[in-house]
């Protein structure tokens, strides 16, 4: 009997230790549209490629990077439902912290309950695993810049630049060439911008791509304006 016989179960290892639903939810993640992230001595940038299939539908409206409290924010490749599921609970569990503790959710304690969550979906029945993977810029509790990445098995990874998605390996290698240790938050932006065109679809613009900070300076996470990105889109050409 092959591993086929376990690919509908979520509970069951098959005979080679493998949970299929597992990396079938790593494929819609392959299949998502590109995700990036770079952390720089300064900050972290986010930036995802939202490029939709319609031109009829209304850009404003669709917004795949999410503040979940003051120093933090999330971005995503996968399956956008299940995105909202999580930065809910992420953003219901950062406002308990602040009650609690009257601080801000330290991003590394962000990362660690957002992935308990998604490994609970890998053990329990009547459900199935998250089919996103998440790129998490923040500010740790000691003001360093982080960026992390959780995978849909509830496994988190910290990294210097990542990314996930469609176009993630020519992403990756073009992000190992490109980065340093002493990189600025100003060139990791512009760094972001030109790995993010390596693979698009098309022509890149304000419209079709997002981009969010978090600078060390004040340890606040914004998503930038459609202008501001055009702003850097324009210093990048």
């Amino acid at each position: 009997m092959g591993d086929s016989a376990y690919s509908f179960s979520l509970t069951t290892f098959s005979r080679t230790g493998k949970l299929l639903q597992i990396e079938y939810a790593l494929n819609a993640v392959a299949n998502g549209r590109t995700s990036l992230g770079i952390c720089a001595k300064d900050g972290v940038v986010i930036a995802t490629d939202k490029k939709l299939s319609s031109t009829l539908v209304d850009l404003d409206q669709v917004s795949k990077i999410q503040k979940i409290n003051e120093g933090s924010g999330f971005v995503y490749s996968g399956l956008g439902p299940d995105y909202r599921v999580l930065v809910r609970k992420a953003r219901k569990s950062s406002q308990s912290y602040h009650l609690q503790y009257r601080e801000h959710k330290p991003v590394s304690q962000l990362v660690k309950s957002t992935a308990s969550v998604m490994q609970e979906y890998t053990q329990s029945g009547g459900v199935r695993p998250f089919g996103v993977s998440l790129l998490v810029a923040g500010v740790d509790a000691d003001k360093s810049p982080r960026l992390y990445q959780v995978d849909p098995s509830g496994a988190y990874f910290a990294w210097k630049a990542t990314a996930v998605g469609k176009n993630y390996i020519n992403a990756k290698n073009f992000l190992e060439k490109r980065y340093q240790d002493d990189m600025e938050l100003e060139d990791a932006i512009h760094t972001a911008l030109l790995t993010l065109r390596e693979g698009f679809e098309g022509e890149m613009t304000k419209d079709n791509i997002e981009v969010g900070v978090v600078s060390q300076a004040d340890g606040k996470f914004r998503a930038l304006t459609p202008d501001q990105i055009q702003d850097y889109l324009d210093e990048t050409s």
